[in-house]
């Protein structure tokens, strides 16, 4: 419990005054430090936070959720409030000719009406027919431009599975005529991915129906590890992956990369709290005189270690807060604050050739902005704990005697 003693001589040693210039100044860096830390903290993890959904979405988007591969026997189709869609599928990689320029692709193979459901279809960055017919065939934009090819223009395709010709087993090779173009906004995607007829890439590359397997398409993808836990136990005997298992190494590095960021920043917040060690440390020396006075007049020790303790938890409280509110709004205009910065240097400070994003992600998660502010606290708590007992131990004869 704080008594309204306590109070007044925190409130009375928190304020200002001329002879204690250097110990303001320390009490300043002290209090700008913490909260820089705190907020470039938050807008770190923000950004981060940020650019781990956008690469989610733009992963997850165009992709299946969760694919069911066939172990031997063949698949069949479940009606389950679980997921939103669910579809036959198969694939192949082949290699495709066009004028005087030669490209591996990875095809997808999907049924006129399921094509149709896709998401990259129904996307305004998609220009020619959803029909995807018998040798039709829908590429990516970048794919189109490499290859300086556009809707109605013909392309060969050649299968690696064989043929056979009087003279041996051939490669078997196929004319399609590309009726769709899509952007993705992977180029990556755009470049090695393309869609023909499901019934057309069977034939294609010599498979039958019995290897079909089933793409999922769920609601909320990010919990894919539960809607994962439900496959296994509709389909026991095919096997099971996700857009997670697909892309584990890229998540486990930004998991990597934000964990050893937060380690890194606080350590600005760590550095700053020391700086309340050296204030408290000054200002209980400047205060000598006047913690003998208040234990002559029966003030405890208890009391003394509260009111220095107070001091340091109060300026770090309010360095914290402070640097909650300019790492937060930061965080939320961090785009604006991004084209302004441009425009003005004439800088592109996020190239999105580089970064597949076109604008500077953020994403404000309050339980993080807690986590670093409990870290922020407590920090400023533990340093403050060694010059309150300091001053508390102070010996109220000497300190009258010698002040």
């Amino acid at each position: 419990m704080i008594t309204q003693l306590e109070k007044e001589v925190t409130l009375r040693f928190l304020k200002t005054r001329k002879n204690d210039g250097f110990l303001n100044i320390i009490s300043i860096f002290s209090f700008v430090g913490i909260s820089l830390g705190v907020a470039v903290l938050i807008i770190v993890m923000s950004v981060m936070n940020g650019f781990r959904t956008e690469l989610i979405n733009k992963i997850v988007g165009f992709n299946a959720h969760a694919v069911v591969q066939p172990n031997g026997k063949p698949l069949k189709i479940i009606n389950d409030s679980d997921f939103a869609e669910s579809i036959f599928s198969n694939d192949g990689e082949a290699v495709i000719l066009s004028k005087d320029k030669t490209k591996g692709i990875f095809l997808k193979g999907y049924l006129e009406s399921d094509f149709k459901r896709l998401q990259i279809t129904d996307n305004k960055e998609f220009f020619g027919s959803k029909n995807l017919i018998e040798n039709a065939i829908s590429i990516g934009k970048e794919f189109s431009l490499n290859l300086n090819v556009d809707i109605g223009d013909t392309i060969t395709v050649i299968s690696p599975a064989g043929i056979q010709t009087l003279v041996g087993t051939l490669p078997k090779q196929e004319n399609f005529k590309i009726t769709s173009i899509f952007d993705s906004g992977l180029t990556n995607y755009n470049e090695n991915i393309a869609y023909i007829n499901l019934e057309t890439l069977e034939s294609f590359f010599n498979k039958n129906k019995d290897d079909r397997f089933i793409e999922f398409y769920y609601q909320n993808p990010k919990n894919i590890e539960i809607h994962k836990k439900n496959l296994m136990a509709l389909f026991s005997e095919a096997n099971v992956y996700t857009w997670s298992d697909m892309n584990k190494s890229l998540f486990s590095a930004l998991k990597v990369e934000r964990n050893v960021m937060f380690i890194i920043l606080s350590l600005i917040i760590i550095v700053a709290a020391f700086n309340i060690i050296s204030g408290l440390t000054i200002l209980v020396k400047n205060k000598t005189r006047d913690i003998g006075i208040l234990k002559s007049i029966g003030v405890s020790s208890k009391s003394i270690k509260k009111i220095f303790f107070l001091v340091g938890f109060l300026i770090g409280t309010a360095a914290t807060l402070f640097g909650v509110i300019i790492g937060t709004l930061f965080s939320f205009y961090i785009e604006n604050i991004r084209q302004i910065i441009s425009d003005i240097f004439g800088i592109s400070l996020f190239p999105e050739d580089i970064y597949i994003l076109n604008s500077m992600p953020s994403e404000i998660n309050i339980n993080s902005i807690i986590l670093i502010s409990i870290c922020s606290i407590f920090t400023t708590i533990l340093v403050s704990i060694y010059p309150a007992a300091r001053a508390s131990s102070l010996d109220t004869v000497k300190t009258l005697k010698y002040e």
